[in-house]
C-alpha cells in the first residue's frame, strides 16, 4: 500500500534522498479510483527504491496549493525536493514505470 501523505508529514517523506512518487487524488475521482491500485502495486514493486505515496487534495490544501494541482490524478515525481516530471490524468501502468525508471 501506498503511505498516506498529508499536509503535516509532507516535508518528513521528502526530507529523502529517494525518488518521491505523489498520487494527488480524491475519493469523488473517477480516473483516481482507476490510478490508486497502480500505485499500491507500484509502492510495492520499488518499495526498497522509490518513497510512493497519495495525497487526498480535499483534506491536504497545503501541499495542494504548493504543487498547483489543478487536476486530478495528477502524480508528481520529486527528487531532491524539486519536481523532475509529472503525469495528469489516468494512464497505464507502463507509463508510471518508465517515468520512475527515468528518474531513479
Amino acid at each position: 500500500m501506498a503511505l498516506q501523505i498529508t499536509d503535516a508529514t509532507l516535508d518528513e517523506v521528502l526530507a529523502t534522498d529517494k525518488l518521491v512518487v505523489i498520487d494527488f487524488w480524491a475519493e469523488w475521482c473517477g480516473p483516481c479510483k482507476m490510478v490508486g491500485p497502480i500505485i499500491d502495486q507500484l509502492s510495492e514493486e520499488y518499495k526498497d527504491r522509490v518513497v510512493v505515496g497519495k495525497i487526498d487534495v480535499d483534506n491536504n490544501d497545503e501541499a495542494t496549493s504548493k504543487y498547483g494541482i489543478r487536476n486530478i490524478p495528477t502524480v508528481l515525481f520529486i527528487k531532491n525536493g524539486e519536481v523532475v516530471d509529472k503525469l495528469v490524468g489516468a494512464g497505464a501502468k507502463n507509463l508510471f514505470t518508465e517515468k520512475i525508471e527515468k528518474n531513479l
